[in-house]
Order: C-alpha cells, then sequence, then structure tokens
C-alpha cells in the first residue's frame, strides 16, 4: 500500500474508496461489521494495512483515525474512529485488530 500524506479525514477517505476500499466497516458490541454488504467480522478475520490519524484544528476532541483494513475473504475497506469521547465504536474490538507486518 501506497504511504499516503493526507490533509484531511474526508481526502483520505476519497482516496482509499477510489483505491479499491469500497466497504464502511463500523465495530459494534461484538463484531465489526461491514455496512454494505451486512457481513460480520471477527478481529481476527482482518488486518489493518494503513492508518492515518487526524487532529483538529481548534478543538482536541476532534481528532480522528481512519484504517484501512482487508478482510479475510478479500474484501477491503476503511473504519473511522472518532477519539472524542462521544464515539459510538468498539474501540476494545478495533485494538483487537492485527496491522500487517511490513
Amino acid at each position: 500500500m501506497d504511504n499516503y500524506n493526507f490533509d484531511t479525514l474526508s481526502e483520505a477517505v476519497n482516496t482509499l474508496t477510489q483505491e479499491g476500499y469500497k466497504e464502511d466497516f463500523e465495530a459494534e458490541d461484538d463484531c465489526i461489521k461491514a455496512l454494505y454488504s451486512k457481513k460480520e467480522y471477527q478481529p481476527n478475520e482482518l488486518i489493518i494495512l494503513a492508518s492515518y490519524r487526524f487532529e483538529g484544528m481548534t478543538n482536541p476532541s476532534d481528532q480522528a483515525t481512519v484504517f484501512a483494513i482487508r478482510a479475510s475473504d478479500g474484501t477491503h475497506g476503511t473504519l473511522v474512529m472518532s477519539n472524542s469521547a462521544e464515539h459510538n465504536q468498539n474501540v476494545d474490538l478495533i485494538q483487537k485488530i492485527p496491522y500487517h507486518k511490513k
């Protein structure tokens, strides 16, 4: 995967989508769900290929991370995790997804 240097979260998601990361993943209570296909995955069925962190310009709670993910069935997508206290992602589940070793 190319090592990108994105300025904004939307630029990252748009570029990754164009690169084939078409699915949107979301960490629910007991699985990582692919929102378009409705498939459900466990963390060991996924691998993080890259991650990109974004800082809020005026408010530190505006921080977010976008993960480029590949599933064991070949599905590619992104997962966006807000670092604010008001996000609805299961952070513990996300942290169990292994990173790709280069």
